[in-house]
């Protein structure tokens, strides 16, 4: 860390305040990102749409998140990081308090795509400032909590979307989550330390490309890169489609209790904390490479058509997942000497690309073929992803 400013230690009331802060700000982000999934059922009945036209409720944000980090990783390095995540998490909470309000889905659909093109400042330089104020000793906690709350948020926001839609209708939802996340906007504001290590530099286009197209020539960024979108594809995949085959005739479990696969998330938090935790001992390459290994043995599991081993292999993919996850963006956060939002907007780029094409595609395997097939396509990306964290990640 090149700053003429002490790192924060663990020790430091700041690290606290940081880790704090930096955890809600993860849950807000992503309770308001997946708000709407647990509702598409109903806002189908409310605008007379059709399933997959709801769908785009939840994908115009992440589509919005896409567009924004794109967008930051040209201006994120000129702008305050606390001032841009504090002004982030308060103009998306007022665009998720204002979409209640939506006279059509047309509407919806835009309020979405704007509040994930906002909340893509918060991711944009949330790694960038944990790396910049952190002290390397225990910059994978740190890490590992700002995931853990990303994981909370978007479990959290699903669980309580549904429940709460129940009572006062998806309007009613979207109004108290947003409020919520408003209250959680102003804590941060008040609580985050300010940036002692971070010196704004004006963006140049040329040389920004040239920064960028060098992360991406990088075999370490790249392969990194590459690793996220498919494994955040993979895990989509399988908590996207999940439900179809445990509502089939094969299991005919009932729809709230298929919504609650959503808790396993809790599982994911464990593997963040953990990995976080040991990868301040241990090589976080060598981490990598073995949650990777795991979370094919949980995927694996599901192909045997038994509820116990879908339910306990999706508990080891998720808790692996989130592993690969916190590791693949600690490297990359770590190892991004300069222009580290560019490195971390990227990051998130591939993720979220991963999400939303092979989320989709694997879905036509699903209904083209079979189940099995589904799985053994999910097993042939995440061992794509194994070989690239052998060829291109080398040890650290």
């Amino acid at each position: 860390m090149c700053s003429s400013v002490s790192a924060v230690k663990r020790s430091n009331k700041n690290f606290r305040l940081i880790r704090n802060c930096i955890f809600l700000s993860g849950l807000s982000v992503f309770a308001q990102l997946y708000l709407f999934q647990p509702m598409l059922s109903e806002l189908c009945r409310d605008f007379d749409i059709s399933p997959a036209m709801s769908s785009l409720s939840v994908s115009a944000s992440t589509m919005g998140i896409a567009i924004g980090l794109f967008i930051f990783a040209f201006k994120a390095d000129s702008l305050s990081r606390t001032w841009l995540m504090g002004m982030a998490l308060v103009v998306s909470s007022l665009l998720t308090v204002l979409s209640a309000f939506a006279w059509n889905f047309s509407a919806l659909v835009g309020f979405g795509l704007l509040k994930g093109m906002v909340l893509s400042g918060v991711s944009a330089v949330a790694l960038a400032y944990l790396s910049e104020e952190i002290d390397a000793s225990v910059i994978g906690l740190a890490i590992s909590l700002y995931l853990s709350g990303n994981t909370i948020g978007g479990m959290s926001g699903r669980v309580a979307g549904t429940l709460l839609s129940e009572t006062y209708g998806w309007r009613g939802a979207a109004i108290i989550i947003g409020t919520v996340c408003l209250l959680l906007a102003i804590v941060f504001i008040k609580k985050i330390p300010l940036s002692k290590n971070f010196h704004p530099v004006h963006a140049d286009i040329k040389n920004k490309l040239r920064q960028m197209g060098l992360f991406l020539r990088t075999p370490l960024f790249l392969g990194l890169y590459i690793i996220a979108g498919l494994v955040m594809g993979a895990f989509v995949s399988v908590y996207n489609y999940l439900s179809f085959i445990l509502e089939s005739p094969r299991f005919g479990l009932p729809h709230y209790v298929v919504a609650m696969i959503y808790v396993m998330y809790t599982v994911g938090v464990a593997g963040s904390v953990l990995t976080g935790k040991w990868s301040d001992r241990y090589g976080p390459v060598v981490l990598l490479r073995g949650a990777v290994i795991l979370m094919i043995v949980g995927i694996a599991m599901m192909l045997v058509m038994q509820l116990w081993a879908i339910v306990l292999g999706l508990g080891i993919m998720t808790f692996a997942f989130f592993s690969v996850h916190t590791m693949a963006s600690r490297i990359v956060a770590i190892n991004a000497r300069h222009d580290k939002s560019s490195a971390t907007c990227i990051y998130w780029l591939f993720y979220y690309i991963g999400s939303s094409f092979i989320g989709s595609l694997t879905g036509i395997v699903l209904t083209g073929v079979g189940w099995n097939a589904f799985i053994g396509c999910i097993l042939v990306l995440v061992a794509i992803a194994f070989s690239i964290s052998v060829l291109s990640v080398r040890r650290m």
